[in-house]
């Protein structure tokens, strides 16, 4: 049976009627590109000049896109999901400083987390982000090459011992922990270790997995020789598996450094490139694991389709689908509805921290085609079934 992502009934029945009004509000707002744009400046401004809007952004977009500014905080969603049968994921979303303080605060923030998760069932993964632990220059440099002086050398190892201990600990509690793509030319270096640590740790199943951002061309080759490595190493391989976040930047720097993009020519190229990854990891799923993170309902049909053909049953623990808290709740809900392993990325933290992640969320909403009007769509229906339309 495939999911009816129709269904706003189950996509919204946690909502209440003012959430509801509040998420369509939202929606209407980012649909407006230049709304968009000014409503980030003033924004920044008034964060930038200590202005009082923490309460105003509280109200609004933050608690649409952020399950809160602490774990405890988090606690009411998260239950409040899993009871619906939607597991989450807490993301620490403050954008960090690059100085060592602060790469080490975030490092604790993931050990924490990680106990945390440990307790909750309605917690099954922990995640981080590879420049939460140390400086981007330095992982462009790596990835570039080009040799470390002494006291990058020293920061290097810092930087690996970081995603060691964490790693370690995944292990050690067995929890599945995420580690997230960036922008390609500092990923190589990030993919290095990342396997480093699965060859050290995904001996006996996938605890480290690393992210795919399958709008590069590049990657479903490196899928490939990562599973010839890992059935010859013997060890598993997480894989979480997205179309990508970064596509203006890229094609904007291989513009500016004269060098061919590392982006598919096309959006139909990139959804065959995904749905091509995908199928190979479920042919291979004796070295894969695999968590699927796309708010595209056609992807996660296809895998869906490919899950029954091949007799896999919605709750098995080596497929997973992920959507962002705030968005697609038509394909999460309706999934978890049919007893997928549905999970909710829940990004949280001290909501003056968390605005440059909520001013890229709007912008992204404003860009992607299709985006913003199918969830405006949908809370229409829902409101018109409520009886709430204006």
């Amino acid at each position: 049976m495939l999911p009816n992502f129709e269904n706003t009934a189950i996509a919204f029945e946690l909502k209440t009627d003012s959430q509801l009004e509040r998420a369509y509000f939202l929606f209407k707002m980012i649909a407006n590109e230049p709304l968009v744009r000014i409503g980030t400046a003033v924004t920044n401004f008034a964060i930038k000049a200590h202005l009082p809007v923490e309460g105003l952004i509280r109200a609004t977009v933050f608690d649409h896109f952020c399950g809160g500014v602490n774990e405890e905080d988090c606690l009411p969603i998260i239950d409040k999901m899993y009871e619906k049968g939607v597991s989450s994921i807490l993301d620490y979303s403050a954008e960090g400083k690059e100085v060592d303080n602060q790469f080490d605060f975030a490092m604790e923030k993931t050990l924490e987390v990680l106990d945390f998760v440990k307790e909750k069932d309605a917690i099954p993964f922990a995640v981080f982000k590879p420049t939460g632990f140390g400086r981007f220059k330095l992982f462009e440099k790596v990835s570039a090459g080009i040799a470390l002086n002494d006291k990058e050398t020293a920061e290097w190892g810092r930087l690996v011992n970081r995603f060691d201990r964490v790693c370690k600990k995944a292990h050690d509690l067995d929890v599945s922990l995420l580690i997230d793509a960036e922008e390609s030319w500092m990923q190589d270096a990030a993919d290095d270790l990342v396997l480093e640590m699965m060859r050290k740790y995904n001996k006996e199943k996938a605890i480290v997995f690393n992210t795919f951002q399958m709008y590069r061309w590049d990657r479903l080759d490196y899928i490939q020789k990562l599973r010839d490595i890992a059935a010859s190493e013997q060890f598993c391989i997480g894989a979480k598996v997205v179309r990508g976040a970064y596509m203006e930047k890229e094609n904007d720097r291989a513009k500016e450094k004269e060098y061919p993009t590392p982006i598919c020519a096309s959006k139909k190229e990139t959804d065959e490139n995904f749905d091509t990854a995908i199928n190979y990891m479920m042919e291979n799923l004796d070295r894969f694991v695999l968590f699927a993170g796309t708010h595209n309902e056609q992807s996660c049909l296809k895998l869906i389709s490919k899950m029954q053909e091949k007799g896999i049953k919605p709750s098995d623990n080596n497929v997973w689908f992920g959507q962002l808290f705030g968005m697609s709740d038509h394909i999460t809900y309706n999934l978890a509805a049919l007893g997928y392993n549905a999970v909710k990325y829940v990004p949280y933290g001290p909501v003056r921290d968390v605005m440059p992640y909520l001013i890229r969320r709007a912008e992204e909403n404003t860009s992607v085609a299709g985006q913003t009007s199918r969830e405006l769509a949908l809370l229409q229906k829902e409101r018109k079934r409520r009886k709430l339309e204006d």
